[in-house]
């Protein structure tokens, strides 16, 4: 599976951006896809994640109410879209994909991930 990552840029306090996913390869062996980020100087740290069978999704509490992923069947792609965005949003943003060994209480954790992209960089200036 190969994810590519894309979508990031500046952005004003208080905008929005639109993030992309999209998977291609396997992508029969997904059982989720998650996003990611890492701030300069912190631990990487999930976001969301959608179920690649009924696009349930999960959240990080951190996230809840201004983050929302979702997904295009159609493309393999899957969206995190970001409002009312923070400096501290700043970081580098990954898309991680799964294939779901090891059990669902596992979905927020980077180590549940089996295929990382490239990351995107998301500056938020105050």
């Amino acid at each position: 599976v190969q994810l590519q990552a894309s979508g990031g840029g500046l952005v004003q306090a208080g905008g929005s951006l639109r993030l992309s996913c999209a998977a291609s390869g396997r992508t029969f062996s997904i059982a989720a896809v998650g996003w990611f980020r890492r701030a300069p100087g912190k631990d990487r740290e999930f976001l969301a994640g959608i179920w690649w069978s009924d696009s349930s999704s999960y959240y990080a509490d951190s996230v809840k109410g201004r983050f929302t992923i979702s997904r295009d069947n159609a493309k393999n792609t899957v969206y995190l879209q970001m409002n009312s965005l923070k400096p501290e949003d700043t970081a580098v943003y990954y898309c991680a994909a799964t294939r779901g060994y090891g059990g669902t209480d596992y979905r927020f954790q980077s180590g549940y991930y089996d295929f990382w992209g490239q990351g995107t960089q998301v500056t938020v200036s105050s």
